[in-house]
C-alpha cells in the first residue's frame, strides 16, 4: 500500500519547476493539502482542489514570512515542507569565479533555505513535528571541477538541515538532505541533448522518496543526506 498523507499540509517550494511538478503531483496523489509556491505559478497547473497556487519569491525573507503566515492562517498548519528552489552555475576554476556568481549561488541554494526554515521551524516546533525535507546535490558531497561555487553552496544546505535535524531531535520534526545526480528535467535535456537520459535521475523517484519521508514510514529518519545517483554511479 502507497504512503498516506491524508490530512497533511505540505509547502513546496518550486512547485512547477522540473522536480517540482513531480513532487507536487506525488504529494496530491498521496492525499496531502498542497501549497506550490514559485515566482510564477497559476492555479490551473495542477487540477486538484487539494492545491493551492501562491506567486512568490522565496529567497526573499520577507516574502517567505508571508507565505509561511498565510498557511498558517488558512489550514492552522504546515506537516511538510519540500524546499526545491535552487540554482546552478558552472564551468569556472575556483579561482576565476567572480563575486556575483559565488554570492548567487549562496542567495539561491543556502539563503533561500535558510529563511524558509527560519519561518517554518516555529510552526512545526509549536506543533510537535514535522517533516522537512531539502534538495541538495550529489556536488555537495563529491563535487567536480569547475561547479565550486555551486558545491560549497549544496554542501552548505546539508550542513544547515543536519543542525535543524539535531536542533529538533526530540520535538518530532525529522530534517532530510538528498543528493541527486543529474534530474532527467526537459532543461538538463535541452542543456546536455547528446546525454544517455537514460542514466539520469528520475524525478517521479525523487518525488516518491519524498513522499515516503513525510509518511510514517519516513519517522525515524532524519539528520541524513541521502544519495539519490541513478545509473549514472
Amino acid at each position: 500500500m502507497p504512503p498516506s498523507l491524508a490530512g497533511k499540509v505540505a509547502l513546496v517550494t518550486g512547485a512547477n519547476g522540473g522536480l517540482g511538478t513531480s513532487v507536487t503531483r506525488a504529494l496530491l496523489d498521496a492525499g496531502a493539502h498542497v501549497i506550490g509556491v514559485s515566482r510564477k505559478i497559476d492555479q490551473s497547473e495542477f487540477a486538484n482542489p487539494a492545491f493551492v497556487a501562491m506567486s512568490a519569491d522565496i529567497t526573499n525573507a520577507e516574502m517567505a514570512k508571508r507565505v509561511v503566515t498565510e498557511i498558517v492562517a488558512r489550514h492552522g498548519k504546515i506537516d511538510i515542507l519540500a524546499h526545491l528552489v535552487g540554482g546552478f552555475a558552472g564551468g569556472s576554476r575556483v579561482d576565476e569565479i567572480d563575486d556575483t556568481v559565488f554570492s548567487q549561488m549562496f542567495e539561491l541554494n543556502v539563503n533561500a533555505a535558510f529563511v524558509v526554515l527560519r519561518e517554518i521551524l516555529p510552526v512545526m516546533r509549536k506543533a510537535g513535528g514535522g517533516c522537512i525535507v531539502a534538495i541538495g546535490s550529489r556536488a555537495a558531497e563529491d563535487p567536480g571541477p569547475r561547479v565550486g561555487a555551486y558545491s560549497a553552496s549544496k554542501a552548505a544546505v546539508v550542513s544547515l538541515l543536519k543542525t535543524v535535524a539535531r536542533e529538533n531531535k526530540d520535538l518530532g520534526i525529522t530534517a532530510n538532505t538528498l543528493l541527486p545526480g543529474t534530474m532527467d528535467t526537459p532543461a538538463n535535456r535541452r542543456a546536455m541533448p547528446k546525454a544517455d537520459f537514460s542514466t539520469w535521475v528520475r524525478t517521479d523517484s525523487v518525488a516518491d522518496l519524498i513522499v515516503w519521508l513525510a509518511s510514517e514510514a519516513g519517522r525515524d529518519v532524519t539528520g541524513a543526506a541521502i544519495p539519490v545517483y541513478g545509473k549514472g554511479l
